[in-house]
């Protein structure tokens, strides 16, 4: 494969002998909700490029607030970076690094680098500056060594109230990079941890704990999401003061942006908790939860992310490129079935009353070597609603009044009469068939231009189907709204054999798309109900 300037710099890296150890990487969600597509893309660079290099990649939580935090999310996001097909080489949690941290704080304490400051949030963030004017020190940062430990200590023993006061870095409220001017790198918070209970009411900010949870670990190249880039002087500037030897290598790359596609955790919680989706799993989320229920493989998910590369610079990709990715891999694993939307009954008048047959079809027209299935076929089958017209537009080749179609894999019908009902709908279409047209029974003569699929009225079993549309619509100017048409269910006709499928089991619904037997609402049982996901549609809108 080609390499990317991830790989560029790893390879300079491993030329120049720039770490002594060999190439470790990370990927450090914070557990404060499921993953979602953006962070697959994350996951296959991180893990992708320790197993390029023969190196290690570890799963670390960044859990150093956890006032938002939850096991739910940890056991979660495993789920999801197995499913994508990787294994962690070591399992860690910034919480483990708690004591660490707040010794290598005393220490910048005690070389004059960090102080305890009064200030409130609101205080400190409006003596920040802009981008244009330098930011205005604060009354209490030289404060000496001695009373800036006893205050810190004090913090962790937990004699003050949250806000009350915050440690500081004390760097250069003149810098350009608003990120160095004397950040704050402990707040107060009396919560609950999920792992370290009431043992602290101090916890680290981001900024402060990334280096160092990267550099206790060992890790090499730290790869970050654009964002970050601004922050890189943090970083590199936190272990340095603590002098730490060969610090890890940050390098950024563009964030996955999707059309039609919410790409916040933020936003996705609120969705969750305002009852506006059926939870993280959903199938319209964007979350490897959802996504995965609706029915993706993690090799088309893999397939994408390797697709759009690695870049520098944030772009959004068109959604339909993700489904085309979906549609190529599930071509060659799904098996065909027959599935009816919209039924009308169909009724062959010449057929034997009380008779039946069973119609060869092909599982997969594109893969014979998934052989086939029986079908049964008899007087009374249905057909899709789009399949039957009674005055149809030009150059229309279904069924209608006198015209002949071919039902795929059985016989030749001719539409002979409509009957309805007394509000004057549809009831049954009479149709007779010609015995010699018999698929497979190598008769020669007329062609007809139209073939449609059915099933079997007697031994057809309803199913329901859930179609899609897009979560979000996208509006000028960038925003998005919530799409509230982008459910609808509806109860089908299906052969015999889509009734067995197991959950999880994806099939492609003969003209109509590809499915997968919901993994929750979905029977295992014989007889039971089965439920079906739509998850992606026969054609493709994306320009390969």
């Amino acid at each position: 494969m080609p390499s990317n300037f991830i790989e560029d710099f790893i390879e300079e890296d491993i030329a120049t002998e720039r770490f002594a150890r060999p190439i470790c990487t990370r990927f450090p969600p914070e557990p404060n909700g499921y993953l979602h597509i953006g962070h697959a893309k994350a996951i296959c660079i991180d893990f992708g490029a320790a197993r390029k290099y023969g190196g290690r990649c570890h799963l670390r939580y960044d859990d150093t607030n956890p006032v938002k935090e939850d096991v739910e999310y940890v056991d979660a996001i495993e789920d999801d970076v197995r499913w994508l097909g990787f294994e962690w080489d070591g399992l860690y949690y910034a919480s483990d690094y708690f004591e660490k941290m707040y010794e290598c704080a005393e220490r910048l304490i005690e070389k004059g680098l960090a102080y305890v400051d009064d200030q409130s949030a609101e205080e400190i963030s409006a003596t920040r500056g802009t981008l244009t004017q330098p930011g205005t020190a604060s009354p209490w940062r030289e404060r000496g060594k001695d009373e800036n430990l006893a205050l810190f200590r004090e913090m962790r023993d937990g004699k003050y109230a949250d806000g009350e006061k915050v440690l500081r870095a004390k760097i250069d409220m003149a810098s350009p990079n608003i990120n160095l001017r004397d950040p704050v790198i402990y707040r107060i918070a009396h919560a609950a941890h999920h792992r370290t209970g009431e043992a602290w009411c101090v916890y680290p900010m981001y900024d402060y704990a990334h280096p160092l949870e990267d550099a206790i670990e060992d890790v090499t190249h730290s790869l970050c999401t654009l964002e970050f880039e601004d922050h890189r002087p943090l970083y590199d500037w936190v272990l340095e003061a603590l002098d730490w030897p060969r610090p890890p290598r940050q390098i950024e790359f563009a964030r996955l942006g999707l059309t039609r596609t919410l790409m916040s955790k933020r936003y996705l919680k609120q969705l969750v908790d305002d009852g506006a989706v059926e939870g993280w799993d959903d199938p319209r989320m964007p979350t490897i939860a959802g996504i995965r229920r609706r029915g993706y493989t993690p090799e088309a998910v893999r397939a994408f992310c390797e697709e759009i590369g690695v870049a520098k610079a944030n772009s959004t990709v068109d959604i339909a490129m993700l489904e085309h990715f979906v549609r190529e891999d599930l071509k060659a694993r799904c098996d065909s079935r027959n599935v009816i939307f919209d039924p009308v009954k169909v009724v062959v008048t010449n057929y034997p009353e009380g008779a039946s047959e069973l119609v060869p079809m092909e599982n997969n027209r594109d893969c014979p070597e998934r052989g086939e299935r029986l079908v049964p076929f008899s007087r009374e089958l249905w057909i899709d609603g789009e399949d039957f017209l009674e005055s149809p537009p030009p150059k229309y080749f279904r069924l209608f009044p006198g015209n002949e179609v071919r039902f795929k894999g059985a016989y030749f019908l001719t539409c002979t009469d409509v009957v309805k009902d007394a509000n004057g709908r549809v009831a049954e279409v009479h149709c007779t068939y010609d015995p010699l047209t018999k698929s497979g029974s190598g008769f020669e003569g007329r062609k007809v231009k139209g073939t449609i699929h059915w099933v079997d009225a007697a031994t057809a079993v309803p199913v329901t189907v859930r179609e899609y549309g897009y979560l979000m619509n996208d509006e000028e100017g960038g925003s998005q709204t919530l799409n509230p048409d982008s459910l609808s269910v509806r109860t089908c006709m299906a052969e015999p054999a889509a009734a067995e499928a197991l959950p999880g089991e994806r099939f492609q619904f003969f003209r109509h798309g590809y499915y997968v037997a919901d993994a929750k609402l979905s029977s295992a049982e014989p007889g039971g109900a089965r439920v079906f996901n739509q998850i992606v549609g026969l054609k493709s809108s994306w320009k390969g």
